[in-house]
């Protein structure tokens, strides 16, 4: 008997619109195993019109709106829920309400495979602002003594895909500083926009180029097959301890409204698409 398609929910916690979703539809379609379904997903239009999340402040106001996706994905029936930002947004804060759905992030996602991969991983992000948000978390998520450092390059969020040619040429000089002067032994890009240049900067300077669109998907996969496989359930004990219904309710702004805005569905191939392809 066939096995129900997993169920991946990949969230932007920012306004999508037409190339924010063919960026990562694409992304999922590349990368994701053959029975696995993939809904790209974003901010609803209440929560506003945000385009990055460089700010503080802008992750303040999103973060309700990432907690109320998570619930939402799990009512629904997803296995697993990836937040779509580099500073792991309401990561922890959206565990609270996930029932059995995994939840990861990209920069956690990023590390975990970038210690599997090397000693010491290099960082490349856009601002210097973001530098110590990241840096905190890298150390939250115990890498802090794997890390080579921190490499901007001076690009917002907003100005990654303007320029495809002069960005590439700023990743690259940022990552042949952290390879040959600091010796990191691979380079993890820390923007979810930067989707689609590792391929070329590993080319360039013959280390690992971990994008952390492709890790928070493919973590977020992997967990949901351990789950099935091994039964490996998230613990809502102790510090992941959910509050109660009848006090969420009682409080309510947690299930009001629309909890996602754009969404692409990457379906899961058919076992007849799949043996064609072989």
């Amino acid at each position: 008997m066939n096995q129900k398609p997993l169920k991946i929910m990949y969230f932007s916690p920012v306004a999508g619109d037409e190339l924010h979703d063919k960026v990562f539809a694409e992304m999922a379609r590349d990368n994701k195993l053959p029975g696995t379904e993939v809904h790209v997903t974003s901010l609803p239009p209440s929560e506003g019109g945000f385009t990055h999340i460089e700010f503080r402040s802008y992750e303040a106001m999103v973060t309700r709106a990432i907690v109320r996706a998570a619930r939402a994905a799990h009512r629904e029936g997803f296995d697993a829920f990836a937040i779509g930002c580099f500073y792991d947004t309401a990561l922890h804060d959206a565990r609270e309400l996930s029932g059995d759905m995994i939840v990861t992030a990209p920069c956690m996602a990023s590390c975990e495979i970038a210690a599997s991969l090397a000693n010491r991983f290099g960082v490349i992000v856009g601002r210097r602002k973001w530098v110590n948000q990241m840096e905190a978390t890298v150390c939250e998520h115990g890498h802090g003594h794997r890390l080579s450092g921190f490499y901007h390059v001076e690009l917002g969020v907003n100005e990654f895909q303007q320029d495809h040619a002069e960005t590439e040429r700023r990743l690259i000089e940022a990552g042949r500083k952290a390879v040959e002067e600091d010796h990191a032994e691979a380079l993890i890009l820390g923007c979810t926009l930067e989707v689609g240049f590792y391929r070329d900067i590993e080319k360039r300077l013959g280390v690992p180029v971990i994008d952390p669109s492709i890790a928070a998907l493919k973590r977020a996969e992997y967990a949901a097959i351990l789950k099935r496989q091994c039964g490996w359930v998230p613990s809502r004990k102790w510090s992941c301890e959910a509050p109660s219904e009848e006090e969420l309710t009682r409080f309510g702004g947690f299930d009001e409204g629309e909890a996602f805005g754009t969404r692409v569905v990457v379906p899961a191939e058919t076992s007849r698409q799949t043996s064609r392809a072989a």
